[in-house]
């Protein structure tokens, strides 16, 4: 954890989400003092057979990055050979530098990420509906399915809305279908 921020940025919290918290105290987890420091760790987990094959690529996700994700850590990372990417709410606007921007934005909260590579929208989740996010200015429209008892269900309706309305595609946690932590 990085908490180069001295503002509570209010991002508005999720009403469910997939992302096991644990606090800091996980597989070196913990605070560093310094954005540098992080991005250092970060850089030294990467098994240095694949460093020559393909540059590192770390996702920023799990609770609302883009109140720890700011300009010292994202030029920390770049420094260290890291491209970033961010999984947000698009409650926050991001700051320059991150190379990837996926925004899974919520109902019922105001969102000021309008850009990006990535929107993935769980689906279904009443009060946002596709429609309300198919002018935006992203490259890729996703539908993942809520998570939860009617994953079955969910995952048939999202599949029915994408093959419908081709600018949707749809999108699976592999992670969790493959159990992978």
């Amino acid at each position: 954890m990085w908490s180069g921020k001295e503002e509570d940025r209010g991002a508005a919290l999720c009403k469910f989400c997939d992302t096991d918290f644990v606090g800091v105290d996980v597989t070196e987890g913990g605070k560093y003092e310094s954005a540098t420091r992080l991005a250092r760790k970060i850089r030294k987990t990467w098994p240095q057979k694949d460093v020559k094959s393909a540059k590192p690529f770390v996702v920023c996700t799990g609770g609302e990055p883009l109140m720890q994700l700011d300009a010292a850590l994202i030029t920390a990372l770049h420094e260290e050979g890291l491209e970033i990417a961010v999984e947000t709410n698009g409650t926050i606007v991001a700051p320059e530098g991150i190379d990837w921007i996926c925004v899974s934005p919520k109902a019922g909260v105001e969102l000021l990420q309008l850009s990006g590579q990535e929107l993935k929208l769980v689906y279904p989740q009443p009060g946002a509906e596709p429609d309300k996010y198919a002018n935006l200015d992203f490259q890729h429209f996703f539908l993942q399915p809520l998570d939860g008892p009617e994953l079955e269900s969910n995952t048939r309706l999202a599949l029915q809305y994408c093959l419908a309305h081709q600018q949707w595609r749809l999108s699976l946690q592999l992670h969790k279908i493959l159990k992978v932590r």
